[in-house]
Formats: structure tokens, C-alpha cells, sequence
């Protein structure tokens, strides 16, 4: 029972966290294995339970997605659909610890380039340009590790769409929606796999999705500076958390 509601407050705690601006699988991940779980199973019943909230704030957000200039954001989910099928049959093929070890360094990564796009390119007149080739490899690269293992999709994705010139209400949104796409192929393929705990799961996504839906009615209403601040903020302490896990 203890587990249960332990796993019923990460949820809450994951799901919020995810929208306003992503890192929630690094709070049911530790969870997950407190319930006991192997880091295998833990990793895939997260990915499962997290889903439904996912869809719930895509959904709930719809109104502030965007594309970034000719590559709609239509275009941005087929690419997001895609990437997360080559990631989770990578995930069954293959062990995760490569990915794992490779964490702290793309949180750092996407930490700094969320910052720098928050920070340093408002200060200029112009906004930014990026080629859209590039913004839909970059979609299509993080899309892969979305369906692999996903921890921290969610800063890389807030990155990209900062430097593109997205506005951060209106990226947290559209990084929300190509969560839920990239996951909807992992989860199709996961769902049959014994490595699913469905008891945590269920508990999991009961919880994460109010946690969704929670932030979803802080990011219309947060002052937009704040919100940047807070993404470096957590970015920061996920970095330090992560590498201090390695050692």
C-alpha cells in the first residue's frame, strides 16, 4: 500500500512536471524501482503509464500548438510517429545502457541551448531562423530516444522549439502533443510485453494524467519569464541528480 501511494504522489508530481516542461519519467523512473521493479520493466511501465496523461494534455492544450514555419505541425507528428517506432524497437533489441549513461550529457545539452534561446536570442531585434531540414532531423533524433527511453525528451524538445523562435507557452504545448505521438508507438508495441506491470501502471497513469491536466492550467496562466526560468532551474538540478547517480 505504502508503494501505491508513493507511486499515486510521483504520478501527480510527474505529470505537471512534463507539461510545464518535461523530465516526469525521471520521477516515476525512481518510483517505480522503490516498488521493486527491474530497470527494464520500470523503464517500460513508465512509458506506458505516463501515455494517457500525455494524450489528456496534448489534447487539453491543443489551442497553442504550433509549427515552425513550412514544417507544420502536422508534419512534426508523422515525424514524431515515426521516430518513436524505430526508438522502441530499438528498446527491444537492444539494452538501454548506452542511453542511460548519455542522459546527464543531453539534459546539460538541452539545458544550456533552452537557456541560451530563452535568454540570449530575445535580447536581439530579429528572431531566430532555423532551417526546417534541420528543426525535423532534430525532431526525428529526439523522437528515436523518445520511444528508447525517453527521460528528458521533453527539455530537448523545448530546446529545439526555443531556438526555432517558438514562444514558450506555445512550445510547452506543441512539445506536449509530439510526446504523445512519439509514445503512442512505443506504448502500441509495448503494450502486449510482460515487462508491463499494470497495477503501477495503472496507479501511475490514474495520477500522472491530473497531474497533466494540472499543468496544463498552470502553463496558460504562469508568467511566461517565470516559466523559462523554472525550465533552467529544473534542467540544472536533473543534470547535477543525474551525474551524481553515475558515480
Amino acid at each position: 500500500m505504502t508503494a501505491l501511494i508513493i507511486l499515486a504522489v510521483a504520478g501527480l508530481w510527474a505529470g505537471m512536471q512534463n507539461t510545464l516542461a518535461g523530465g516526469g519519467s525521471f520521477v516515476t523512473l525512481p518510483a517505480l524501482l522503490l516498488a521493486g521493479l527491474s530497470p527494464l520493466s520500470a523503464n517500460i511501465t513508465s512509458t506506458v503509464a505516463l501515455f494517457p496523461g500525455q494524450l489528456a494534455s496534448g489534447f487539453a492544450g491543443r489551442s497553442m500548438v504550433l509549427g515552425v514555419g513550412r514544417l507544420s505541425f502536422w508534419w512534426l507528428i508523422g515525424i514524431s510517429l515515426v521516430g518513436g517506432i524505430v526508438g522502441a524497437v530499438l528498446l527491444l533489441i537492444t539494452p538501454p545502457t548506452i542511453f542511460a549513461r548519455m542522459m546527464p550529457w543531453l539534459v546539460l545539452f538541452a539545458t544550456a541551448v533552452f537557456a541560451w534561446g530563452s535568454f540570449v536570442r530575445t535580447a536581439r531585434a530579429e528572431p531566430a531562423k532555423i532551417n526546417v531540414g534541420v528543426l525535423g532531423v532534430i525532431q526525428f533524433v529526439i523522437a528515436i530516444y523518445g520511444g528508447y527511453f525517453g527521460g528528458g525528451i521533453g527539455f530537448l524538445m523545448m530546446a529545439a522549439l526555443s531556438v526555432a523562435g517558438m514562444h514558450a507557452r506555445n512550445a510547452g504545448a506543441t512539445k506536449n502533443a509530439l510526446a504523445a505521438a512519439m509514445n503512442a508507438s512505443a506504448v502500441a508495441m509495448f503494450a502486449l510485453s510482460p515487462e508491463v506491470k499494470w497495477i503501477e501502471a495503472g496507479v501511475l497513469a490514474a495520477s500522472s494524467t491530473v497531474g497533466y491536466l494540472a499543468g496544463v492550467w498552470v502553463l496558460r496562466r504562469v508568467n511566461e519569464k517565470w516559466l523559462r526560468v523554472g525550465v533552467v532551474v529544473l534542467g540544472i538540478a536533473l543534470t547535477i541528480g543525474l551525474f551524481w547517480r553515475q558515480f
